[in-house]
């Protein structure tokens, strides 16, 4: 019999740890002003699962304003944005291994380089360490419609980050 309580309190606080972590992965919201995120998608057989601070535009002037131009942002708000492969991809040609990445970007006017940094728990890019990215590539910035509050899209094999005038995607495919 003690072999099954044991057990049965074993699992229960498994379980439990299991779903307090699961809930504070970016945690509550209702205070923020930036609303919690996620993305979620297949790119071939790899599953694709981004978290991430939704901050609005709200009238402001965004790039080169609010997001410096040249510096590391954290590309959201509040947490620093995470990136979840279930397999190995490429990104923009170049290999990434399966796991979660914290996702950041440096913005430009002409072009932006996408960073993927093996520490994804952080908060903003406070603590970055370049010393921690897996990958980072290049992309260029497009003209997009109004969007209001940040947002990805998974689509046509490629994340693409929108918010206020611009979209920034980047090209995804499973690794051989």
């Amino acid at each position: 019999m003690r072999y099954s309580r044991s057990w049965s309190l074993f699992l229960t606080l498994t379980l439990l740890a299991v779903a307090v972590s699961a809930f504070a992965e970016r945690g509550d919201d209702s205070e923020r002003k930036s609303k919690n995120g996620k993305t979620e998608g297949q790119i071939g057989d790899v599953n694709v699962v981004l978290e991430y601070g939704r901050p609005n535009v709200k009238g402001r002037e965004v790039w080169g304003g609010l997001v410096p131009y040249g510096k590391v942002w954290r590309t959201g708000a509040d947490e620093a944005t995470t990136v979840t492969f279930s397999d190995d991809v490429k990104v923009e040609g170049q290999e990434l291994p399966a796991g979660t990445y914290g996702l950041f970007t440096i913005p430009g006017e002409d072009e932006w380089t996408v960073i993927f940094n093996k520490t994804a728990d952080q908060w903003g890019a406070f603590d970055y360490d370049a010393k921690q990215d897996a990958l980072r590539v290049m992309v260029k910035p497009e003209k997009e419609e109004h969007v209001e509050s940040l947002d990805f899209v998974i689509a046509d094999a490629s994340i693409v980050l929108r918010w206020e005038l611009l979209a920034v995607p980047f090209r995804i495919e499973p690794a051989p």
